[in-house]
């Protein structure tokens, strides 16, 4: 067998990403992902692709911020994993799955090859998420009116809720970024990505009590795919009164009354109060979401 050809692509062999099989219906979850041909790789052996994978980041990006489609064909994990080793960003991968990928023999093997080749190539395993959304015929969650809600302008504030929202949190990128350099990284992570956003800094608020006391934040955003539960989050005295659900009702009516037609959310697998929070605000799993970091050393 002759050693796989690692190319990146250009728009006038873009065709190629296309060579392979879609198993997993990567390309119905990108109906809105803007890709750059340039940011495209694939692994040809004897002149087949045998794997392949797409770079992804902001239209103003310089480089990718993460990996969001990444295929390999059958026996090809060693394939795969070259592609990704050889190339010249380093960054988080994403593989996304159709939810019901565990119970369904073909998909469950399509999942677990993608699994191998990132792990070959020296990525870890960070988190399994839920992918939401949220469509008109699901029915607006109810406000409870528990809590008044308002704009905020200084980002110190935030900055000063996500910290301590972040003191104890569930959250796995959160809990990695304070590993790494501790709460004030993990806040300004989160300021800098709502921020990089193309909706407006204005549509962030905090949530206070009737008593005048900070319960938390909610962040309506877009990203460059569509209208999504940016954050949502309970600083950690007010835990354990429900106000998450309060939080993301509010978050899902703002974005309603700004146009939204649909709405996106994701959660880790493991954050079972905040999916109880999605299902009960009428917000249906349609894909789960794994997480690698390229930080682990090669298996």
């Amino acid at each position: 067998m002759t050693d796989p050809v690692i190319r990146a692509l250009s728009a006038s062999d873009a065709h190629l990403f296309d060579a392979l099989p879609d198993p997993l219906g990567a390309r119905e979850g990108h109906r809105r992902t803007r890709f750059r041909p340039d940011w495209k790789r694939v692994a040809l052996r004897d002149g087949e692709v045998v794997a392949r994978g797409a770079w992804w980041g902001g239209p103003d990006d310089s480089a990718p911020i993460n990996i969001n489609w990444f295929d390999v064909a059958e026996g090809e994990e060693e394939a795969g994993a070259e592609l990704l080793r050889s190339a010249p960003w380093q960054v988080e991968l994403e593989i996304n799955l159709p939810g019901d990928w565990r119970e369904k023999t073909d998909l469950k093997a399509a999942a677990e090859a993608r699994f191998a080749a990132a792990r070959a190539a020296g990525y870890e395993l960070l988190v399994e998420r839920f992918i939401y959304r949220w469509t008109p015929e699901q029915g607006l969650p109810e406000r409870p009116g528990r809590l008044r809600f308002g704009a905020e302008p200084d980002d110190a504030v935030f900055f000063d809720a996500l910290r301590r929202i972040h003191s104890a949190t569930l959250d796995a990128h959160a809990l990695s970024a304070i590993k790494e350099g501790g709460l004030d990284q993990a806040a300004q992570q989160e300021l800098d990505f709502f921020h990089w956003c193309p909706s407006p800094r204005e549509w962030w608020q905090v949530a206070h009590t009737p008593e005048g006391d900070l319960a938390g934040i909610h962040i309506p955003a877009h990203n460059p795919t569509g209208p999504t539960i940016g954050f949502i989050g309970v600083v950690p005295e007010q835990r354990g009164r429900g106000y998450a659900y309060d939080l993301l009702a509010e978050c899902t009516h703002f974005l309603v009354e700004q146009g939204a037609e649909f709405i996106g959310g994701a959660t880790d697998r493991g954050n079972f109060p905040m999916a109880a929070n999605f299902a009960k605000a009428g917000f249906p799993v349609i894909r789960e979401r794994i997480n690698f970091d390229p930080a682990g050393p090669a298996a």
